[in-house]
C-alpha cells in the first residue's frame, strides 16, 4: 500500500450571499454556524455517517460563502481577528470531513465517557458531541441527575452500532491504540456500578448495564478487525503543514517545527547541565515520603506561588485563582508508581503549578467570560492549543526568569527537565505524523531524550501522550511552538512600547493576554501590537479558491 494524493477543490457556492460590513451580522453568522456544527442525532447518537456529511456539506459551503462576502476593510483589528477565528473553524470542519476523518479512522473517537475535566477549554483531541462527563456528576446521584445520566448513557449503544458502519479506515496504529481507550471506558462504567445500583432507578440501572455490555462488545469487534488494518496513521508532512497553517493559524511548516523542537531540546538539556553546574554544593532536592509531607509541601508551594505572582506584579491575581489552583494540588503517590509529572511534584510542585496557569484561564472563562460572543467558549477542533498549551509551557520559564526560584535554585532544574520532555515528545509526534516512525519509535524519542530517565518509570503516560498527538495533529508540538510564539509576542510588544516611549510592563502584558481570550496566539499578538502576520493573507487567499489536498490509500 502507498499513499498518494488527489486534489479536492474547495467548493464555493453563491447562495445569493451579499457583501456586508456590519460586524453584528458576523456574530449572528457565528451563532448559526455553531448551532449547525453540532452533529445531528441518528437513533439517539450523534450522526457521523458519510451520507450525513454529504447532505450537510452544502450548508457548510453556505457559511463559508457568507463569511467571505463580508467587507472588513473598515473593521477594527479586534473584529478582523474574530473573522479569522470563524474562518479557522470552518477550515477545521472541512479538514475533518475530508482528511482527518476521526469517525472513520480513529476508534478512540467513539469514547464517550470522561471521568475528568480537561485543563484546557475542551477535551484534547477529536471528540464526539454529546459526551458523558462523569466528573460533572456528584454521587450519590440526585433524581434530576439520574435522568440526565440515563439520557447520556442511552447514546452509547447506538453510537457503537454506528461506529461499526463508519470505521472503514485503515490507520493501523490509531486502531490498535484506540482499543485501549474503549477498554478504559468499559472499566470506568464498571467502576460506578455500585453508585448506580444504590439509586434503585430501574431505567438508569438497565441503561448503565446496556452501556457496559455494548462497550465490551465494541472492544471485541475492534480486536477482530485489528489484523486487517495495515495503513499509516500520520497525516504526512504536506497535510500536517496545511492543517497547522489554515486551521490552527500557525505560521510554521512541519520542517519549521522540527527545527524549533530540536533547538529547544538542545537548549533544555544544555541549560539543565549549566543549572546543575551552578548548583554544585547546594543540597539535592529530596522527595517527600508520605501524604503528610506532600500536603505540607503542596500547600506551602501554592501559597508562595500565588504570593509571588501578586507581589512581583506578574499578573492580576483574581480572587478565584486560589480555589482554582488549590483544587488541583495533587496527592502523595508511592515512588514505585510515579509517572513523569509526579516525580517532579514530589520534589517541588511549583514548576507544575506554573503550568497550572491553565486553571487560571479556565477560571477566567467561568467567572469573567470574554464579552465577545465569538470568544466566550472553547474554540472547536483544539484550535486553542498554541494559546493555552503554549502559554502554560512558556510561563514555567518566564516565572523562573522573573525570580520564582531565587530561594530554591535546585527547582530550576525541574523547569528544564519539563521543557526537554515536551520538546522530545513533540519531536516524536512530528515523525509519527510524517510516517517516518511508528508510534512506538516516537515514544522512544520521548522516553530516551527526557533527562534523568523520568519518562521510563511508567508507560501509561507515554502511550497516552503519543496516542493523543497522533490523533490530534499539532497538539504534541503546541506546547513548544506556542511557547515560541508567546516569546515573540512579548518581544513585539516590548519593542512597540520602547518605540512609543513606554516601559514594558509584564503584568499589563499578561492581563491583556488574558482579556483577549483563548484564540491562536498569532491572532492575539496581532491584536496586542497591530502587526498583522503576513501568512494570514495566504490563509485568506486559499479560502477564496485554492486547492486542498487529501491523502487517499490505494
Amino acid at each position: 500500500m502507498k499513499t498518494t494524493y488527489i486534489a479536492i477543490a474547495l467548493l464555493f457556492f453563491s447562495f445569493g450571499a451579499k457583501s456586508s460590513s456590519d460586524f453584528s451580522q458576523l456574530e449572528t453568522l457565528f451563532t448559526q454556524w455553531r448551532a449547525f456544527e453540532v452533529a445531528p442525532l441518528h437513533k439517539l447518537a450523534p450522526d457521523y455517517r458519510e451520507e450525513t456529511f454529504i447532505k450537510r456539506h452544502t450548508k457548510w459551503a453556505s457559511f463559508k460563502t457568507q463569511l467571505l462576502a463580508f467587507d472588513k476593510s473598515q473593521w477594527t483589528v479586534v473584529q478582523q481577528v474574530d473573522w479569522f477565528v470563524m474562518l479557522a473553524e470552518l477550515n477545521g470542519y472541512e479538514f475533518n470531513e475530508k482528511i482527518l476523518k476521526p469517525w472513520q479512522r480513529d476508534p478512540a473517537f467513539y469514547k464517550q465517557v470522561w471521568t475528568y475535566k480537561s485543563d484546557v477549554p475542551a477535551h484534547e483531541g477529536p471528540s464526539p458531541h454529546y459526551l458523558t462527563e462523569l466528573w460533572s456528576y456528584s454521587f450519590p446521584i440526585s433524581a434530576s441527575d439520574q435522568s440526565r445520566l440515563a439520557n447520556d448513557l442511552s447514546r452509547i449503544k447506538p453510537f457503537h452500532i454506528q461506529a461499526k458502519e463508519n470505521l472503514t479506515g485503515n490507520a493501523r496504529e490509531l486502531w490498535i491504540a484506540g482499543i485501549r481507550d474503549i477498554q478504559m471506558q468499559q472499566q470506568d462504567l464498571i467502576d460506578i456500578t455500585a453508585q448506580i445500583e444504590t439509586t434503585k432507578n430501574a431505567t438508569l440501572i438497565k441503561t448503565h448495564q446496556q452501556a457496559i455490555q455494548s462497550t465490551a462488545q465494541f472492544v471485541e469487534w475492534l480486536r477482530e478487525q485489528r489484523a486487517s488494518k495495515t495503513g499509516p496513521s500520520g497525516l504526512g508532512i504536506e497535510q500536517y503543514s496545511w492543517y497547522q497553517k489554515h486551521v490552527h493559524l500557525l505560521s510554521m511548516t512541519w520542517q519549521d517545527e522540527e527545527r524549533l523542537l530540536r533547538r529547544e531540546l538542545d537548549r533544555a538539556w544544555s541549560s539543565l547541565k549549566l543549572e546543575e553546574q551552578r548548583n554544585i554544593g547546594l543540597p539535592e532536592l529530596v522527595s517527600v515520603k508520605n501524604s503528610a509531607e506532600y500536603n505540607l509541601l503542596a500547600a506551602r508551594s501554592a501559597e508562595f506561588f500565588l504570593t509571588f505572582l501578586a507581589e512581583k506584579n506578574i499578573v492580576t491575581v483574581a480572587d478565584y485563582f486560589k480555589p482554582a489552583l488549590y483544587e488541583r494540588l495533587g496527592n502523595f503517590e508511592p515512588e514505585a508508581t510515579r509517572h513523569f509529572f509526579y516525580i517532579g511534584t514530589h520534589l517541588d510542585p511549583t514548576p507544575l503549578y506554573s503550568h497550572f496557569y491553565h486553571w487560571f484561564e479556565l477560571a477566567i472563562m467561568e467567572n469573567d467570560p470574554n464579552p465577545r460572543s465569538i470568544r466566550k467558549g472553547a474554540l472547536l477542533y483544539n484550535i486553542f492549543d498554541s494559546r493555552n498549551e503554549g502559554t502554560a509551557t512558556a510561563v514555567e520559564e518566564i516565572f523562573m526568569h522573573a525570580g520564582l526560584y531565587d530561594h530554591n535554585p535546585r527547582a530550576r532544574e525541574i523547569v528544564w527537565i519539563m521543557l526537554a520532555q515536551r520538546a522530545a515528545r513533540g519531536l516524536g509526534s512530528l515523525y509519527a505524523h510524517a510516517n517516518q516512525m511508528t508510534m512506538e519509535q516516537a515514544g522512544e524519542i520521548h522516553m530516551n531524550y527526557t533527562p534523568r530517565g523520568w519518562m521510563k518509570t511508567e508507560p501509561d503516560l507515554l502511550i497516552f501522550e503519543q496516542h493523543l498527538y497522533l490523533r490530534q495533529p499539532g497538539y504534541g508540538t503546541s506546547y513548544v511552538t506556542g511557547k515560541a510564539l508567546l516569546d515573540s509576542a512579548i518581544a513585539q510588544k516590548a519593542k512597540l512600547d520602547e518605540d512609543q516611549g513606554r516601559n514594558f510592563v509584564l503584568k499589563s502584558f499578561f492581563d491583556q493576554l488574558n482579556s483577549i481570550g483563548g484564540i491562536p496566539i498569532t491572532l492575539g499578538t496581532w491584536e496586542m501590537t497591530g502587526n498583522k502576520p503576513a501568512f494570514l493573507n495566504e490563509v485568506e487567499e486559499v479560502a477564496r479558491g485554492k486547492e486542498l489536498k487529501a491523502p487517499v490509500t490505494d
